[in-house]
């Protein structure tokens, strides 16, 4: 098998794509804002000017995938981000004035916003254009330099947005990499300066590990058990409409796709109701606007998941899709009194299937999802005030999005990220900028024949230096 740089037209191994960057970088160390607008530029223009190309390129990796889907979450995404980021750059890279305690006068206090230096990104396949570009987003606007290692799953994708990148940088600012397994491996072992990646929470512990033998900083975008819950006196109608949508966007293939439904178990036979009818309403007739399984695997382990929790008892209800659809088209299937040890309520599910857990209160609700891991994001659908309060300041996730789903990952002024084992660190925006940037602090003290209060401290020591320290509380 060729080496994912033989594939690509590259003949430099891994640590010398790592050594070439790291040496323009130091030659370079803090890149003008016009620089790292043109970075931007490139980026934003190489999405636009090739729409159709990577469109086709993922519809064709994933066997069937709606074209507006992929314009809404793997385009628009990307060329919003760099906007914002272009808008925002001036102020982000303006040194932060801090207080200076009084006993160091006349100096000064300021946080200077300093490139890392190499970010390595590692990409899912899931949105395998937004997720491969928006960290770059981050790291670009931030000074940095990018290598982008992307998956295997989605290679005519990788192999397209490789080109693309190459026509539009120099290899020393920002490169697209595929390859398998072995070489995620040998990726995440590589002594970045950060080290981005979205994926399982399994194969991100891996990850987290390779880092750490360099000392690598991470941030992981792990996903988890997303949970949505649903107050008894909220519309189970509107609900239903919305998560529906929500589980079956790109097949429920999305990190943050609402998981399981905690409901009163009065309103069970009113979300299947509901949740059927909307579905029937956008796909019953054709399944034109519904994207497949990435794969057979996939497919097979998220029949595998409703298999085993109808073994365990669990009542199974799946919509019916039209004759005539793609074979990895997976119903919207829902898993109903499935027990605590079904593996559905367990293992991130990454399809269309929606257990439906029974709860009699939102704060039962909460109560049960904090007993589990942290998930990646969390959705409440309620109108009242204290619920609403309750789920906000109790209610562990790394986002959480009220009366609706997936929605806060859209928006570019929010920090995106886990907690716990959904992940650490945060992209998107400011957040993303800084997270991807020393907050260096810097200490700036007046010259020669300034009389400083430090001086008052020097030896040797005697009456004003214990009066100053009694004054400090020391």
């Amino acid at each position: 098998m060729d080496t994912p740089q033989q594939q690509h037209g590259q003949s430099a191994t891994l640590d010398e794509l790592l050594t070439r960057q790291r040496d323009a970088h130091l030659a370079d160390p803090y890149p003008s804002r016009h620089v790292r607008i043109d970075r931007l530029d490139r980026l934003s223009g190489l999405v636009t000017a090739n729409r159709e190309e990577i469109i086709d390129a993922i519809a064709t990796d994933f066997g069937q995938r709606p074209s507006i889907e992929t314009r809404m979450a793997d385009l628009s995404g990307v060329i919003g981000a760099i906007d914002f980021a272009k808008r925002h750059l001036r102020t982000w890279m303006k040194p932060q004035r801090r207080r200076t305690s009084v006993w160091f006068k006349p100096a000064s206090n300021a946080v200077i916003a300093q490139p890392k230096g190499v970010v390595g990104v590692m990409s899912p396949w899931n949105y395998p254009v937004d997720l491969a570009l928006q960290p770059t987003t981050s790291a670009l606007a931030a000074g940095n330099r990018v290598m982008v290692k992307m998956s295997e799953s989605t290679p005519l994708t990788t192999e397209l947005l490789t080109n693309l990148v190459a026509d539009s940088f120099s290899g020393d600012e920002v490169v697209v990499l595929g390859g398998d397994a072995d070489v995620a491996g040998e990726f995440a072992a590589l002594h970045f300066d950060h080290l981005v990646f979205t994926g399982s929470t399994r194969v991100g512990r891996l990850v987290a590990q390779a880092a750490a033998a360099n000392l690598t900083p991470v941030t992981l975008e792990l996903g988890g058990k997303s949970p949505a819950i649903i107050s008894p006196s909220f519309s189970t109608q509107t609900a239903a409409t919305r998560i529906s949508w929500g589980k079956t966007f790109n097949a429920g293939q999305t990190c943050i796709a609402p998981d399981y439904v905690l409901l009163h178990p009065d309103q069970i036979s009113d979300f299947v109701a509901e949740a059927t009818r909307w579905f029937d309403g956008a796909h019953g007739a054709t399944t034109d606007h519904y994207a497949t399984i990435i794969n057979s695997d996939a497919f097979a382990r998220a029949e595998a998941l409703v298999t085993d929790a109808a073994a365990r008892g669990a009542t199974i209800l799946s919509v019916d899709l039209p004759a005539g659809h793609h074979p990895r088209h997976f119903p919207l299937t829902f898993v109903i009194d499935a027990p605590q040890d079904a593996a559905v309520l367990h293992e991130e599910i990454f399809a269309p299937v929606l257990p439906l857990v029974s709860s009699n209160s939102v704060d039962e609700s909460i109560e049960y999802a904090n007993q589990r891991d942290e998930p990646l994001a969390a959705y409440l659908f309620s109108d009242v005030d204290e619920e609403v309060a309750a789920a906000s300041t109790q209610l562990v996730s790394g986002g959480l999005s009220i009366n609706e789903v997936l929605a806060h990952f859209a928006q570019h002024d929010l920090g995106f990220g886990g907690i716990g084992a959904s992940g650490s660190g945060r992209v998107h925006g400011r957040d993303g900028f800084d997270e991807l940037s020393n907050r260096r602090a810097v200490f700036s003290q007046r010259g020669i024949g300034t009389k400083t209060g430090l001086a008052l401290l020097y030896p040797p020591y005697g009456q004003v230096a214990n009066r100053l320290l009694r004054q400090m509380k020391s």
